[in-house]
């Protein structure tokens, strides 16, 4: 028997520097090679890059970080991108903007979270935030790779991947 191929699933945010960054690592790293995710942001600012803060609380948390950037969400409508089984925003911007066509029309959810780089006070303050949202993101997402997903249609993926918001 062979095995299945991975469930492509790319989360994203409005800049691509936190949120959709801690989760493409988290899945990536949880997912144990049946997921394939990535990240992109509708308008991450010129010269983006993850935020420090992101990066040091995978790191920390024992989490490559290799590969991890900040893109624009239209180099994964281009022709020869990877073909997305599910596409999750994972803050409230981005859930209400109109995404870009995606070829194959995958599965969508909405995964709301606090901007973590938007927390109050000094570095550990803000370090605090960045793990709390990492806890929050990797608890959503240890239910959803427990799901048998091979036996999943679409729209089963899709509408297990909305009730998970609720969680």
């Amino acid at each position: 028997m062979t095995e299945a191929k991975p469930l492509n699933v790319l989360f994203l945010c409005t800049h691509n520097s936190a949120r959709s960054i801690l989760a493409e690592a988290l899945l990536n790293h949880m997912g144990k090679g049946k997921f394939k995710a990535f990240s992109a942001g509708s308008s991450p600012k010129d010269n983006q890059q993850p935020n420090p803060l992101a990066i040091a609380t995978l790191e920390k948390a024992g989490i490559s970080t290799q590969g991890l950037t900040s893109k624009n969400w239209d180099v994964f409508a281009l022709p020869d991108a990877p073909h997305m089984d599910l596409v999750i925003t994972v803050c409230d911007n981005a859930a209400g903007e109109v995404c870009p066509y995606w070829p194959g029309q995958p599965a969508t959810a909405h995964w709301g979270y606090a901007d973590p780089s938007e927390a109050v006070g000094g570095e550990e303050e803000k370090l605090e935030a960045f793990k709390q949202t990492m806890h929050q993101i990797g608890r959503r997402l240890d239910l959803f790779i427990s799901l048998p997903l091979a036996s999943l249609s679409k729209m089963a993926i899709e509408e297990t991947a909305r009730d998970l918001a609720k969680k």
